[in-house]
């Protein structure tokens, strides 16, 4: 199960060769438009792609953006039938204005104000018919209003009943309401905010780590760390540094939707959690080549750690 902010992002492409005689901001001639699933729906994408069966559940609104994100959700084969649909909130929107393959300006269209009660316990009452037949839960919090404390409390507690595995894309407001899960994925920017310092050095990372691993009581905590890698470190003392596989890096966007599917998948497939680590690092080498949020295949990851395996 995927639990979060449902986004549609879509692109604008074009080229620049003139500056605006009304403002001094660059002209793009558009050349061609796409859409793609985002957020919450990029993470059930990338566990499409691996060969999981995602269930996404979340927010949209009563809107054209909704009706494309349910297109493309149909053309990728992932069920749309658990979204719950608020009609006093748009559907989140983040539109990306690209230039000579560049980001030039980014748009958003959203209502980040938390969710009803109502609209609440229709997200519970779904994630509770779904609980059943599923292994792990992925929230993906981008701070849109869906993930509440108290809906975030009562969906941990019945997964923790379940028994599932529990892993956490973080939101820094949120952050202390994350207890108890399995694994939780800051990167490094939001672990410093969170533990009030900047990492700078090794030493400050593993204080902050362990800190964090300590007050929230959970099992795991992966730190994504850019061009260093990551950083593992777990409930019963260990700390497993991972360098980066990344070669070429094009754009970090959905990077961290990538990491956080690889792991749940791998680990949902039999994988320890160092080793799900390693995968879903190899699994990031692959998608920041990509401009805009991307996905990474079987073969793709399979090829990635051929080539690049430490082991």
């Amino acid at each position: 199960m995927v639990l979060g902010d449902v986004m549609l992002d879509e692109y604008v492409w074009g080229n620049v060769s003139r500056i605006s005689p009304e403002a001094p901001v660059p002209v793009v001639q558009v050349e061609r438009q796409e859409s793609k699933l985002g957020g919450a729906a990029n993470v059930a994408l990338n566990l499409k792609v691996l060969g999981d069966r995602p269930v996404l559940i979340g927010v949209c609104g009563r809107d054209s953006a909704s009706l494309k994100l349910k297109r493309l959700l149909k053309q990728k084969k992932i069920a749309d039938n658990v979204l719950v649909t608020d009609n006093d909130r748009p559907t989140t929107t983040k539109t990306r204005i690209m230039a000579h393959s560049q980001q030039v300006v980014r748009t958003d269209r959203e209502n980040t104000e938390e969710i009803s009660e109502k609209v609440a316990e229709k997200i519970l009452d779904r994630i509770k018919k779904m609980s059943a037949a599923a292994r792990a839960m992925i929230i993906s919090d981008y701070g849109k209003g869906i993930i509440t404390p108290g809906l975030l409390q009562e969906v941990i507690d019945l997964a923790r009943k379940k028994g599932l595995f529990i892993a956490v894309d973080p939101k820094e407001t949120h952050f202390k309401s994350y207890r108890k899960v399995s694994v939780i994925t800051p990167n490094h920017h939001e672990a410093g905010f969170i533990a009030g310092r900047r990492i700078v050095n090794q030493k400050i990372l593993e204080e902050v780590g362990w800190n964090l691993l300590n007050s929230l009581q959970a099992e795991s905590l992966l730190i994504t760390r850019g061009e260093k890698g990551m950083s593992l470190f777990e409930k019963k003392g260990e700390l497993t540094h991972i360098p980066t596989a990344a070669r070429h890096v094009f754009d970090v966007t959905g990077a961290g939707d990538t990491v956080i599917s690889a792991l749940v998948s791998a680990v949902s497939a039999g994988a320890s959690l160092k080793e799900a680590a390693w995968i879903s690092n190899y699994a990031a080498g692959v998608v920041i080549r990509e401009i805009g949020t991307a996905q990474v295949t079987k073969k793709e990851l399979l090829e990635e750690i051929k080539t690049n395996s430490r082991f």
